[in-house]
């Protein structure tokens, strides 16, 4: 399995040490965890950049992680792995890699399957944009900064540079179309068809952002934000986000923001592989509420990222969590399917709750005390939010 961790587009390093005891190896799974170039440094498209390099420009960090595919390809049979079995995993950014990496000529063929956890190109959170539009921006933050060519572009400090970056803001890089690695935007891409036709197995988490819009909120308060951002399709919005009560409010609020952030774009991504991929998908929501961690104090979200530590079986790395018989029980669960997938494309064993294919009845998986499995019922709010993004 080849691990491309969170933050990835992002943060300004690649290390995540909560994550580095891979509990999947106990499983005869081998997990390839690799550092590549972030942010700034991996996905600065600027004029002078598409100049030098006959008018192409970012996706440095990509390229990255198709070189270290094809180091995996050449290299992994000798610690005993299939360079013909490899999967591709990762989570936020790292979900958003794995996904545009589908779409990525260079990258097919160097992988079998895909796991994709919170995330992908599909919404307004990380865009894959076209270069000619992004190196104009990128040039004139660069030149903001008193640079006037790539020659003091590089020798200036790599620390200033970061600072400046985070400045700009953590979601200002990010792939883009450049014709060379990317021919076209991901979401069209997978339209025609022309991703790798891999097994998926993708979703989310219940909680991925909270306490924002639903803080302080009341049925009033809900109907007047729908009437603000949805005018005459006010009535449409709270038929889909309902908030009669306080409770229904507040539960409403917290899928909208979730679905703003990170899940409207993975279901688009799953619903496009669904459509296009010719293989299966499944498809799951990570259901469980975190118990309280020093981090998480409240002890009622399953939040973005809480998925990470069950997949990857190191619980006790979460500082002030006291673990409960339900989370240890889930994390075996979780990395029992991982794995199955893994090695098959088929996430179901022996002793394990089944999880039908999403691509067949659009029935997904609850990750939860008690695992259980539904229709989609909340693909109505994911389709309101699609029609309302094509206006």
């Amino acid at each position: 399995m080849f691990w491309i961790h969170g933050g990835g587009y992002t943060a300004g390093s690649g290390s995540e040490p909560r994550y580095t005891n891979p509990a999947l190896v106990h499983h005869d799974v081998i997990v390839v965890t690799i550092n590549y170039r972030l942010g700034v440094f991996g996905f600065l498209a600027s004029s002078d950049l598409a100049k030098e390099s006959d008018g192409k420009a970012g996706n440095y960090g990509l390229m990255d992680m198709v070189a270290a595919l094809h180091w995996v390809q050449n290299n992994i049979a000798q610690f005993g792995g299939n360079p013909k079995n490899v999967t591709i995993f990762g989570e936020s950014a790292g979900s958003f890699a794995v996904s545009t990496l589908m779409a990525v000529p260079a990258a097919q063929g160097l992988f079998a399957k895909v796991i994709g956890e919170s995330g992908a190109p599909f919404g307004s959170v990380l865009p894959v944009t076209p270069l000619v539009k992004q190196a104009s921006q990128d040039q004139a933050w660069v030149e903001s900064l008193g640079i006037h060519n790539l020659a003091e572009l590089r020798s200036m400090p790599a620390d200033k540079l970061l600072a400046a970056a985070e400045k700009k803001g953590v979601l200002s890089f990010a792939p883009v179309v450049d014709g060379r690695l990317l021919t076209e935007p991901v979401p069209q891409l997978y339209a025609e068809g022309k991703q790798a036709h891999a097994p998926l197995l993708a979703g989310w988490n219940r909680d991925e952002r909270t306490n924002t819009v639903s803080k302080g909120i009341t049925p009033e308060k809900w109907r007047a934000f729908a009437e603000q951002h949805y005018g005459v399709k006010a009535d449409e919005f709270l038929k889909h986000f309902s908030g009669n009560t306080t409770e229904e409010a507040v539960r409403s609020a917290d899928a909208y923001t979730t679905a703003g952030f990170i899940a409207y774009g993975s279901w688009a991504w799953i619903e496009a592989q669904t459509k296009t991929g010719q293989a299966p998908v499944y498809r799951y929501r990570f259901d469980l509420p975190a118990t309280p961690s020093d981090m998480h104090p409240e002890g009622k979200y399953a939040f973005h990222s809480d998925d990470l530590e069950y997949v990857f079986g190191t619980l006790d790395t979460r500082h002030g969590a006291q673990w409960r018989p339900e989370d240890h029980r889930l994390s075996q669960q979780m990395i029992l399917y991982w794995t199955n997938f893994a090695r098959t494309g088929n996430p179901n064993g022996a002793g394990l709750p089944q999880w039908p294919r999403y691509d067949r009845k659009r029935m997904l998986l609850h990750l939860d005390s008690k695992i259980a499995v539904t229709p989609d019922t909340s693909r109505s709010q994911f389709e309101f939010l699609q029609s309302e993004s094509s206006h």
